[in-house]
């Protein structure tokens, strides 16, 4: 597949795209700072803002599908008003390319922990990551009122870390998945690169938001 890749430098990202490119994908990656990514067989790098909808129109332009891993950064002050900013710039020039697939990566804090309880709405939610969190979830309502796309929006576990790619993961809707004990579930960031390119793949959750976990 030719496949545009958003957030290629970032935590997730930076994870995707080796997978991409060693299942054979053709990748163009938008990038604010292509000096970031060294060249490799099979990828092409646009110097590129997310938050502007031309320019994701034009990396996106002539592919199959997006992947958008965009994320201001947990630590940037306007995390919430640029997340949101940044999706809708990357849903409006996906459409603008006319391109119909797109798989938005979120966050945990919208997942169920009990009927009509979101996690980032119990007490213990770091407040660190509220805002992102809060912002992930607006993203997701606002994309499910998206009917011309093949939308897929995916919401990593509690624990995200660095690991090994071991390509076995748990897969679920709308909960989040049970742990180990009093563990919160997690995965590592190479296996939630693997769920993504599988889904990429198999399109088993158009129009659907699902989770994964170790």
């Amino acid at each position: 597949m030719k496949i545009a890749l958003i957030g290629a430098t970032g935590f997730v990202g930076s994870a995707v795209l080796p997978e991409l490119l060693q299942r054979g994908h053709q990748v163009t990656v938008l990038a604010r700072n292509p000096a970031k990514l060294a060249p490799q067989p099979g990828l092409t790098v646009v110097a590129g803002d997310a938050l502007d909808v031309a320019q994701v129109a034009g990396a996106a332009a002539g592919q199959d599908a997006v992947i958008s891993a965009y994320n201001p950064g947990w630590t940037e002050p306007k995390i919430y008003d640029l997340f949101l900013q940044g999706t809708r710039a990357i849903i409006d020039g996906v459409k603008q390319a006319g391109i119909k697939r797109v798989l938005v990566v979120g966050g945990a804090g919208s997942l169920f922990v009990a009927p009509g309880v979101q996690l980032v709405d119990t007490p213990p939610f770091p407040a660190e990551y509220k805002q992102g969190a809060l912002a992930a979830r607006e993203a997701l309502n606002q994309i499910r009122t998206e009917s011309t796309l093949d939308w897929t929006f995916l919401s990593p576990p509690i624990a995200l870390a660095p690991g090994p790619r071991t390509g076995v993961y748990r897969v679920g809707a709308d909960e989040l998945l049970p742990g180990d004990g009093d563990a919160p579930a997690g995965i590592s960031v190479a296996d939630l690169a693997v769920a993504i390119v599988d889904e990429m793949e198999q399109a088993r959750h158009v129009q659907k938001r699902f989770t994964v976990a170790n």
